[in-house]
């Protein structure tokens, strides 16, 4: 056996950063930009109000209080989208929409909760006093020409898209998003739900792999479910090849006599074979076919993802060129014994996380076997037990979020 950390080296040095793109921003979301961005604008462009309510002159209102209202001449209103053609003197003030641009002469804005206009719009009655600058958003109080807004290497989240929207930015260079095909193998598999004979089972993770690698930002090929026969695997692994960024086969990397995945990808590429020191999903391959990335996954359902979280997310992560690829490991506390046996292996435990009176608390979940999907569906967490005896309930203990 190996160690993790030697596999995802030995994996990630062999992959590469995909090309650059040029991308509409509305498609853009989880990509991750090629070069710094910068504003060319004001942000905001103008003096503006942030709320509903009155621009005035803050000193006409120093004895403005609830007991006490100060009236004010109003000489006009200024919806959102106008641009205001008169001056506030002393003693006047203009009624203004959130986001309308301030008038000349007005320093501050009261909410319009702490007014009461006359019935004919002439006066209003200010019921608490204002300083200058409340409630006013400066111009390029947020960015000013050549800031620097989005740094290189980031993956662009929607508060990104809306940004680039606000400067007028509809197209940004990205990394390449690995398109990536799945396929599952072997004779035991059926899809549908015609009753199963004996010996089948049904095919999940071709189902769960995609799922996995859609909700991660990755573009998806479904290859299928491909017999255990080389000359159908042959086929599909060159059909996959040709259309996709990098392959994710599920099956057919173990020890057995009838892993012909094993065969084809030795005779198509480079590929190594590992036993990785990790519980569940100790059995890997990885190797490039035609300059392609391939991930071959354990055939057991839980080792599949857990194999795909490990190894092949952070792997595809680094093609579409993202700083950060493994999973961020946080702390938390058992809350309740997590009971093992010394074996050589680093154990990643299905668990369930819950906060208590400020603390993050971690349970096992109670179905582990690799074979077990319902526990992965019940857990929101992998708790990491390292080789020895365990970790008791009421010790820290180290997890990560999928």
């Amino acid at each position: 056996m190996i160690p993790l950390d030697e596999a995802q080296g030995y994996v990630l040095e062999r992959v590469s950063q995909l090309p650059e793109e040029s991308f509409g921003i509305t498609s853009a979301r989880e990509r991750v930009t090629a070069e710094a961005v910068t504003s060319a604008e004001l942000v905001p462009p103008f003096d503006n109000t942030a709320v509903d309510g009155y621009a005035l002159k803050a000193a006409d209102t120093d004895e403005a209080s609830e007991s006490n209202e100060v009236t004010l001449e109003v000489i006009g209103t200024i919806p959102a989208g106008t641009q205001p053609d008169f001056e506030i003197q002393n003693g006047q003030s203009v009624k203004i929409m959130t986001g309308a641009p301030l008038p000349e002469g007005a320093d501050a804005v009261v909410m319009v909760e702490w007014t009461r206009q006359d019935e004919s719009k002439d006066l209003v009655h200010l019921s608490r006093s204002a300083k200058k600058g409340d409630h006013i958003r400066r111009s390029g109080e947020d960015l000013c020409p050549g800031d620097q807004v989005i740094d290189k290497g980031t993956a662009l989240t929607p508060a990104h898209i809306g940004l680039l929207a606000g400067l007028g930015i509809y197209q940004v260079n990205t990394i390449g998003r690995p398109t990536v095909g799945v396929f599952s193998t072997g004779d035991e598999l059926v899809e549908g739900n015609e009753p199963l004979l004996p010996g089948q089972i049904r095919d999940s993770n071709r189902f769960s792999l995609v799922a996995l690698l859609e909700s991660d930002g990755f573009e998806t090929v479904d290859l299928g479910l491909i017999p255990d026969n080389e000359e159908a695997i042959e086929t599909t692994v060159r059909e996959g090849v040709a259309k996709c960024d990098a392959l994710v086969t599920t099956g057919g990397v173990s020890m057995g006599d009838y892993d012909y995945v094993k065969v084809v990808l030795n005779n198509m590429g480079d590929m190594r074979w590992m036993q990785i020191a990790i519980k569940p999903a100790k059995p890997f391959a990885f190797g490039v076919v035609q300059g392609v990335p391939v991930f071959g996954l354990p055939g057991n359902p839980v080792s599949s993802m857990v194999s795909y979280l490990l190894l092949a997310k952070p792997a595809l992560y680094k093609m579409m060129g993202r700083k950060t690829v493994f999973p961020k490991v946080f702390h938390g506390i058992a809350a309740d014994d997590f009971h093992r046996r010394a074996d050589g292996k680093t154990h990643f435990v299905r668990s369930f996380l819950h906060e208590e009176k400020g603390a993050t608390l971690l349970s096992p979940i109670g179905k582990q076997g690799s074979h077990q999907l319902s526990g992965m569906a019940e857990a929101n967490t992998l708790s990491i037990i390292p080789d020895g005896d365990g970790v008791t309930k009421g010790n820290p203990i180290e997890y990560f979020r999928f």
